[in-house]
């Protein structure tokens, strides 16, 4: 219990907190397009983001073994800086490999929803926050992350302050760049996505759960009406996922499917109007 109140005064604390390291002028490239990476983390979650005017940004990190996986990647992508880090919530395949992450990269940003986790992975990871002065955004619906022009970045869940599934605390998001959006599920279940009232229409939807039959209903499918989406998953993973019922709504809905589990790292790239999808595999 002690251990529980300790967790939850450190998150009061960098909620607080104001000041960061200063962004280093060295950054990726900037071509003027949106990059994003779904990478092969397992079954878990992990998103790179190049922004057009080359800020990055990092959806979550995966589980603890793959900090090292996800840190090589952005370093080998010449990424020094993170500008926008969201810890979509305290479940360790979403993250397990932030410490890894906020160690080895200046971290302008971060955003996280006011779920809590009594566990080590969370703990290690608030304190390595601290350790490094990071400011902290709560994540809800209607914070933006950013908005500029032709780009923005809005949060359009969680919209409750409380749920009985960490799942549903899920941080998700809405990203655009010119006439082409898409959306980041986390692993947000009915619940949170029946809740999502604002225009969540979507090029690309990032499936939520890894796939499982908790996300990604009918009617979800009815309000983002994505042309792509993308399920993050393992090979011969012990939950079944994606489950073959939400593979079937989506192949109802016409969606094209791309899965890290048979595709490896996805990336999509957007001019704003055109979208063209890479695959490793």
């Amino acid at each position: 219990m002690k251990k529980f109140i300790c967790i939850i005064s450190i998150l009061c604390m960098l909620l607080c907190t104001v000041g960061c390291k200063p962004l280093n002028t060295e950054q990726v490239a900037i071509d003027g397009k949106l990059h994003i990476y779904y990478l092969d983390v397992g079954n878990a979650d992990s998103i790179f983001i190049k922004l057009p005017d080359g800020k990055t940004m990092l959806i979550d990190a995966g589980e603890k073994e793959s900090g090292g996986k996800i840190v090589n990647y952005l370093k080998n992508a010449g990424v020094q800086s993170i500008d926008y880090l969201v810890a979509t919530h305290p479940h360790a395949d979403h993250i397990g490999g932030m410490v890894d992450v906020i160690n080895a990269f200046e971290i302008r940003n971060v955003y996280m929803t006011n779920a809590v986790n009594n566990t080590k992975t969370f703990e290690n990871m608030l304190i390595a926050l601290d350790a490094e002065g990071c400011p902290v955004t709560q994540a809800k619906a209607g914070v933006e992350i950013l908005s500029d022009d032709n780009l923005s970045a809005v949060f359009v869940a969680p919209n409750s302050d409380e749920y009985e599934d960490l799942n549903n605390y899920s941080a998700v998001i809405k990203l655009t760049y010119g006439n082409n959006s898409f959306v980041f599920a986390g692993d947000a279940e009915k619940k949170a996505e029946d809740e999502i009232r604002t225009n969540i229409k979507c090029d690309v939807l990032k499936v939520g759960h890894h796939g499982s039959n908790t996300s990604t209903t009918k009617n979800f499918l009815k309000k983002t009406e994505p042309t792509y989406a993308i399920i993050s998953c393992a090979q011969e993973n012990d939950y079944n996922h994606p489950h073959d019922k939400v593979l079937k709504r989506l192949e109802e809905a016409g969606v094209i499917v791309y899965r890290t589990d048979i595709n490896g790292t996805i990336e999509v790239v957007s001019d704003g109007n055109n979208i063209e999808i890479h695959t490793e595999r």
